[in-house]
């Protein structure tokens, strides 16, 4: 059994981790060599979660020099903005049988497509039937370090997804199975946008009141989205949907409730990331869910203003005010 998972960052290097310690042969696939000789060298990631020392067994290696094509599970954990690019690069070289597994939480640039439907048209036959998504409350600073987590894995064949789950699950780390792409995909797209503005909340300095209804108000928005484009509502009760939400708008691992405070702070959306040296998805995707949302006529007012806060410099406070004031309405 090998597997190859595509992406240094925190959370390609936890889970190539997970997958090492499970007794799986996998390799880590990084954008710079320097970041691979030194996984190698060392046994931990000088970029990222570099306090954890990672599985002698777990090698790692470049795009350019890897093991993509033996592969029987390839793993993709890279943000949504280069999704396409590298879909294309294991498209080219995967093997036909090979499962493919994304961890990537958003919706591609553009298009508006979930990422799965990218692979789908990326990978050749039959590894575009076995594509899985997993998503959930999982971040990566915990799952390194072996904290008691559970996670949704997604598939339309949910006999591929069973075979994952057994693969992936351990001690701390449990995996449920759901056949619902559309919605676990759109959980982990829209949930990084409700993050963004608990984060603004903590950095205007807000409390648990405020929190609390971000949280409920944003689940009650993901899921007029999901269910307007047939995703079962019951989705956004589980781990992707509620659990997930509730942990990046609470934790202080979460990067895109981090953004948020430092966008509310005065910090633009650019110097946000560069001040967290990592990509907070939600930054990306929140334009396309916004997007998504007004072609199918779905009232999205937290992604409203979200959106105009972080890509059309509206201040933050009052896009507290307009929440505040709107026409009242039944719950």
């Amino acid at each position: 059994m090998r597997a190859s998972v595509v992406g240094g960052g925190s959370w390609g290097t936890a889970f190539a981790r997970l997958l090492a310690g499970a007794g799986i042969d996998t390799e880590l696939i990084c954008r710079r060599s320097g970041q691979a000789e030194a996984i190698n060298d060392t046994h931990r990631n000088p970029d990222y979660l570099s306090d954890v020392e990672l599985p002698v067994a777990l090698t790692a290696a470049t795009f350019e020099q890897n093991r993509l094509g033996e592969a029987d599970l390839v793993v993709i954990a890279v943000p949504s903005r280069a999704y396409r690019q590298v879909a294309k690069t294991v498209g080219a070289v995967i093997a036909p049988e090979a499962a493919v597994l994304s961890l990537t939480k958003g919706l591609e640039p553009g298009t508006l497509k979930r990422l799965s439907q990218v692979l789908q048209e990326e990978l050749p036959r039959p590894a575009r039937s076995r594509v899985m998504v997993l998503s959930g409350p999982n971040h990566a600073e915990e799952v390194a370090r072996d904290i008691p987590t559970a996670t949704t894995i997604a598939s339309s064949d949910l006999e591929l997804a069973a075979w994952a789950q057994q693969l992936i699950s351990t001690e701390s780390f449990r995996a449920y199975i759901n056949p619902d792409l559309t919605g676990v995909e759109l959980c982990a797209a829209a949930k990084n946008v409700i993050a963004l503005a608990a984060g603004m909340s903590d950095g205007l300095g807000f409390g648990d009141n405020t929190k609390a209804s971000l949280i409920t108000r944003g689940l009650a928005e993901m899921t007029r989205l999901g269910e307007k484009l047939g995703a079962d509502a019951a989705t956004f009760s589980g781990l992707a949907g509620i659990g997930d939400l509730i942990a990046t708008c609470t934790s202080r691992h979460s990067r895109n409730r981090r953004a948020g405070e430092l966008i509310a702070a005065g910090k633009t959306p650019e110097e946000a990331e560069a001040e967290m040296g990592m990509i907070a998805e939600g930054l990306t995707s929140a334009r396309s869910v916004r997007e998504l949302a007004g072609a199918n006529g779905v009232e999205m007012p937290i992604t409203e203003q979200v959106c105009a806060v972080i890509y059309e410099g509206k201040e933050v406070r009052l896009a507290v005010t307009e929440l505040m004031t709107r026409t009242p309405r039944p719950e």
